[in-house]
């Protein structure tokens, strides 16, 4: 399950292991299309990753903070350091193969 989050809420969690990070917008298309790819893929790789949502609109100081320009956006996070990100929809395989390299 991918979790929405706040700003409030990310500075307070436990950051350990590998968290994917979705910054999206309800207004954006793409964002849309992605939100049903990564719910999938959490259920698949909840062993492995915790998923959640952040809303830019609400939360762009978080944005600010990972510097998000466009979204949808996945940034990948190991401990809580960010090692990767990818930018724009990208099919189901694509996805996974991008979280699995940092795990």
């Amino acid at each position: 399950m991918v979790k929405k989050i706040t700003t409030d809420e990310f500075n307070s969690m436990d950051k350990s292991g590998i968290s994917v990070l979705d910054f999206n917008a309800t207004w954006c298309g793409p964002c849309k299309m992605l939100g049903p790819v990564l719910e999938e893929l959490s259920d698949e790789m909840s062993a492995e990753a915790n998923f959640y949502s952040i809303d830019t609109d609400e939360n762009p100081d978080l944005a600010q903070e990972y510097g998000i320009m466009n979204i949808p956006a996945v940034v990948v996070l190991k401990d809580g350091a960010k090692v990767d990100m990818n930018v724009g929809f990208v099919p189901k395989e694509a996805l996974r193969d991008f979280i699995s390299k940092s795990l």
